[in-house]
């Protein structure tokens, strides 16, 4: 079988997508050319591999990094079968890896895997296909990107969609993000109901609410003094 490097360096050559290298392997990764800005905008540095050109592309963030190698690992894991603990170790090694968000990648890693036959059952009825036709990236990226939908509420959705298409562009095939980006609109529009109606009527980010008891104040009465 062959090593995720190998399994996905057919698609991400032509677009120069970060590949993590095997364990202790003489390889090194390959940087994507042009990382786009996410729409946080919190972003760290890379530069173009091209001999020609001498600019330097946009930075990319600690956590765009971080869902490229929990896209990676969750590849690894449906294709290899590796348990998240020998996923967490090996990637903890990979080169670049001190660039990205390590408690992130083990947070959506880890819980993505665990929910992933839930998320499967969530998904299936806005697909075209059966799961198990749906290519391996695609659903990698699916899986980690309604795991962040249903569970990580303090992302907002548009964050979340925006990063996963820019997933399918770096690694999976031509039009793969258009069929991502369609897949996910539609979970989205159950699971973030309250965020895409409250942006729609008032174009500013959804807050939620902090279910907290209402503070209420009492001051002294004041009594006169005896005269």
């Amino acid at each position: 079988m062959k090593s995720l490097v190998d399994a996905l360096e057919a698609k991400a050559l032509s677009s120069g997508a970060l590949v993590v290298p095997e364990k202790k392997s003489a390889r090194k990764s390959i940087e994507p050319e042009a990382d786009r800005a996410d729409l946080a905008g919190s972003l760290a540095g890379s530069e173009k591999d091209a001999a020609a050109d001498t600019k330097k592309a946009p930075p990319k963030s600690a956590r765009r990094r971080s869902r490229e190698f929990t896209l990676q690992a969750i590849y690894q894991w449906q294709i290899a079968a590796h348990s998240p603990g020998d996923l967490e170790t090996q990637f903890s090694e990979a080169d670049g890896f001190k660039r990205a968000d390590g408690p992130m990648f083990s947070a959506l890693m880890r819980g993505t895997i665990k929910a992933s036959p839930t998320l499967i059952e969530q998904l299936t009825p806005h697909l075209d296909r059966p799961w198990v036709e749906v290519s391996p990236i695609e659903r990698s990226i699916l899986l980690l990107s309604s795991f962040e939908l249903i569970h990580t509420l303090e992302t907002p959705y548009r964050v979340i969609l925006n990063e996963a298409i820019e997933l399918a562009k770096s690694f999976g095939g031509t039009d793969g993000h258009k069929y991502v980006n369609g897949i996910l609109d539609k979970l989205a529009a159950i699971v973030r109901v309250d965020e895409i109606a409250h942006q729609a009527a008032s174009g500013l980010p959804y807050k939620k609410r902090a279910s907290s008891v209402p503070t209420v104040t009492v001051k002294p009465r004041r009594t006169p003094k005896p005269e």
